[in-house]
């Protein structure tokens, strides 16, 4: 285990300190998502698992046999609330696609490894599900921001087989994961996480996609070009450590911070939202 500065650590990894607007784009974020849940068809609160927080909202595709986007909300594993991305859905669903935001617990009333195996109910859930909904379980991609980004190309290493008979070797057809954070050495010892976290040397080797063997399935990753150097130092460990051919691309989003590098992501005319249409076989409007 490497022995990080406290104090840099803090620098590099507290978004909302570096970013001091962050309130005005979460409140972006939140009235453009109720707009969203208003305007839109949607499921909410479905029930993928037992808990209290295993719910997640759907928002059906136009038609049979869609591509389905799975987004999974960031927050450091230890806040916000899918409500809060439902945002993410209209660009997608209107591009042509089913997309499901899930929720999971939050630590430190759960443990990562909780949050990563709810996370594996929930894509079992799509995979089982989603034809109602318009979708093709064959064609599941899942995208996350941040904490999100993590959870995300940890399901692109899922044993699906292990988890059901019925569930293919490549239930998740590719990842985007943005923003994404791949060892969890430095953040085991952040300052502000660690009481909520409470990571283990156990549980960072085993929750760190970084060491795992690379996935048959690929991962494309990307990052705030205005971010920190520890999240562009994630954005490229990722790369060297699965090979270019599991992650074909590594982007720097221009222009965008931890928090608005998502506005790309929704975004019709930009390059992070063409990469995620890519991933579900789509082309742009």
């Amino acid at each position: 285990m490497t022995v990080w500065d406290a104090d840099w650590l803090e620098r590099q990894y507290n978004n909302r300190a570096a970013v001091p607007e962050h309130p005005v784009i979460f409140e972006r974020w939140d009235q453009s998502s109720m707009l969203a849940r208003s305007r839109m068809t949607a499921r909410l609160d479905v029930a993928y698992g037992p808990s209290s927080a295993e719910t997640l909202d759907v928002f059906p595709a136009a038609r049979s046999g869609s591509p389905v986007l799975v987004f999974i909300h960031g927050g450091w594993w230890r806040s916000l609330d899918k409500k809060d991305f439902s945002f993410v859905a209209p660009a997608f669903v209107h591009a042509g696609a089913a997309v499901v935001v899930p929720n999971y617990g939050l630590c430190p009333s759960v443990d990562m490894p909780t949050i990563a195996l709810q996370m594996v109910r929930a894509l079992i859930w799509t995979f089982r599900n989603i034809e109602r909904f318009g979708g093709d379980p064959e064609r599941i991609v899942v995208a996350g921001h941040s904490a999100g980004g993590h959870l995300a190309a940890m399901l692109l290493c899922c044993d699906w087989r292990s988890q059901g008979d019925d569930l293919p070797t490549g239930l998740v057809k590719a990842a985007l994961s943005i923003s994404g954070l791949y060892d969890l050495d430095a953040i085991s010892q952040i300052g502000f996480l660690k009481g909520d976290l409470k990571l283990s040397p156990a549980q960072v080797e085993r929750l760190s996609p970084a060491r795992f063997p690379a996935p048959a399935r690929p991962l494309i990753t990307a990052v705030g070009a205005d971010e920190s150097a520890e999240f562009h130092r994630h954005n490229q460990l990722i790369r060297d450590a699965w090979g270019p051919v599991a992650v074909p691309q590594v982007e720097s989003v221009p222009d965008t911070n931890h928090f608005t590098v998502l506005h790309a992501l929704v975004d019709p005319q930009a390059r992070l939202h063409q990469l995620a249409l890519e991933l579900l076989g789509l082309s742009a409007a």
